[in-house]
């Protein structure tokens, strides 16, 4: 299929894309046409390169939305980053490339039908003539894949499935638990202007009522496990259906983060995230695997 004709709207800094740059990050060589099967494999080398992780809210910092700051952090940096900055990224990518690209605020459910703020971002993206839902910022539970915008339609990537009900005037994204479908956010498809989501973001990194906001968060999830630190609690999901929790000291996090989350902290970061996480209730000095049940 070849390239389409898409003029990137400039309020989202798409300009600002060292493309290049984002290939080597992502370790990406693949052909770069609008094929369904290239916005699979940007989406898999995105998922796996780049950790979902909160550390500068965690530290107090605030998040830019300039694609230039995402790229020098995420790309540049060798960080990871929440969901505005991981999906912002990939659509700029998508768009020079030439992929039509919607950016949508979602609201977050996690199992629980309240009605939130928009808190979360996702994409339509227009391959092979159809929408396909986009996503990789929703962290361990988040798409592995691009899921088809068309009601009830499961997608499965190994040990984990996915699918996109339609519920009234909006997409409910679920994913399958062992009791059953459990909705993750939904959303509608309108269009959405930068500054909605620089108001999201500032009261996501922000407000004492955010998820994000006092606690240390890193996710990442494969196709056989699902990982998630809290501060210095590590809940690990197998696709057997295991959960194990393990408490670690705050070495152990930093290592953590370093290595199985291949975050890139500096010495300075490394050390504030130490002082924060020793001002937190003790912890022993090495892991304490605590198994439950899924």
């Amino acid at each position: 299929m070849g390239q389409q004709t898409v003029r990137p709207d400039p309020q989202w800094g798409g300009d600002l894309l060292d493309l290049d740059a984002y290939l080597r990050r992502t370790g990406y060589d693949g052909p770069l046409d609008t094929s369904v099967e290239t916005l699979f494999a940007l989406h898999r080398a995105h998922k796996e390169s780049i950790a979902f992780e909160n550390l500068d809210v965690a530290l107090g910092r605030g998040i830019s939305l300039d694609l230039g700051d995402i790229g020098r952090k995420l790309v540049d940096g060798g960080r990871g980053g929440y969901c505005f900055e991981h999906n912002l990224l990939l659509a700029a990518v998508l768009e020079r490339l030439g992929f039509p690209v919607t950016r949508l605020l979602a609201r977050v459910r996690n199992g629980r039908r309240l009605t939130r703020y928009r808190a979360h971002t996702v994409l339509v993206v227009s391959a092979g003539l159809e929408l396909w839902a986009v996503d990789a910022g929703f962290g361990a539970e988040g798409l592995i894949e691009p899921v088809r915008l068309g009601a009830g339609e499961v997608t499965k990537v190994g040990a984990w499935s996915w699918r996109v009900i339609r519920e009234q005037d909006q997409w409910v994204l679920q994913t399958l638990h062992e009791d059953g479908w459990f909705d993750l956010y939904t959303f509608r498809v309108e269009r959405h202007f930068a500054v909605d989501f620089e108001v999201s973001n500032y009261y996501t990194a922000h407000h004492e009522r955010s998820t994000f906001t006092g606690k240390v968060i890193a996710m990442r999830g494969t196709e056989d496990v699902q990982q998630t630190l809290v501060d210095r609690e590590l809940t690990t999901r197998h696709g057997d259906g295991r959960t194990e929790r393990t408490v670690l000291s705050g070495d152990a996090v930093v290592g953590l983060l370093q290595d199985t989350f291949a975050i890139r902290l500096t010495d300075r970061d490394a050390r504030l995230l130490r002082q924060r996480l020793a001002a937190l209730a003790p912890a022993p000095q090495d892991p304490i695997p605590t198994p439950q049940e899924a």
